[in-house]
């Protein structure tokens, strides 16, 4: 019992650089206080005690704010940052190495009996306000943005966000993220300015129309000089385009700059 006792405390400083000291984590920390109590609730369900078990996860809930059913099971080294709001269903599953942050709800979508909840396999990371919902699986080492709702099997090492939850990807080849600057800064739109610390699916998706509108500028070029070689006299100026909001323009094209210079 000591042992794993220490081992929570030890992910506490592994997780968050506000610890500062055992002490402190053993009595400040809600999300510890948490686990421990669901573990001792998790013994008495699966002994058959369940309303003994179930009072007590009312009482820790009361006393945490965490509100653990006491059939969840739950492995080591299992980390819910801050705490308050969190909600873990019955037949939720959780592997090693796991963190969560406040505010999130590993919940179900049916009144059906048998399996409602989600898995997190090892290494899964939650953030503040996300929702994940339904008997799916959240596969080994995968992210999942504040506030998102999932309601879809999340595949390994995956960031997903947005509602409903999305698998972000911003990695692109560098000559196609500069081309994509490029033709942002001449349309007046800078949607790139993110990393895969911080992907944007929004922003991906514009970036392949962006590759699109590009390819379809170089086909056009080609067209116009074969029409000219023939004798036409096609594309010697194309019109440039015209947007009417200038500060809106203008104020896209100053930031863009700014985090170029801030990089």
């Amino acid at each position: 019992m000591f042992k794993r006792l220490r081992e929570d405390i030890n992910s506490v400083y592994a997780r968050d650089p506000a610890a500062r000291n055992w002490f402190e984590v053993l009595t400040t920390y809600p999300g510890l206080h948490a686990i421990w109590w669901h573990r001792m609730n998790h013994r008495l369900w699966n002994w058959r005690f369940y309303w003994l078990a179930r009072f007590l996860s009312t009482v820790a809930r009361w006393l945490t704010g965490i509100e653990i059913h006491p059939g969840a099971r739950i492995g080591r080294r299992f980390f819910i940052d801050h705490g308050m709001g969190v909600v873990i269903g019955e037949t939720a599953e959780i592997g090693d190495d796991v963190t969560i942050y406040h505010g999130v709800t590993l919940g179900g979508t049916s009144w059906n009996q048998g399996k409602r909840h989600p898995t997190l396999e090892d290494g899964v990371v939650i953030g503040a306000g996300a929702k994940v919902l339904g008997p799916i699986v959240v596969a080994k080492n995968a992210r999942i943005g504040s506030n998102a709702v999932v309601v879809k099997d999340v595949p390994s090492e995956a960031t997903v966000v947005g509602i409903p939850a999305r698998v972000a990807n911003s990695k692109v080849a560098p000559e196609v993220s500069k081309r994509r600057a490029e033709m942002a800064k001449q349309y007046g739109f800078d949607a790139y300015a993110i990393s895969p610390d911080n992907p944007d699916p929004v922003a991906t998706a514009i970036g392949r129309m962006l590759d699109h509108v590009h390819l379809l500028d170089q086909k056009v070029a080609d067209l116009c000089c074969a029409v000219n070689k023939l004798g036409g006299n096609v594309c010697e100026e194309i019109p440039e385009v015209e947007l009417d909001d200038m500060d809106f323009i203008t104020a896209e094209q100053e930031a863009a700059e700014r985090r170029k210079r801030d990089q």
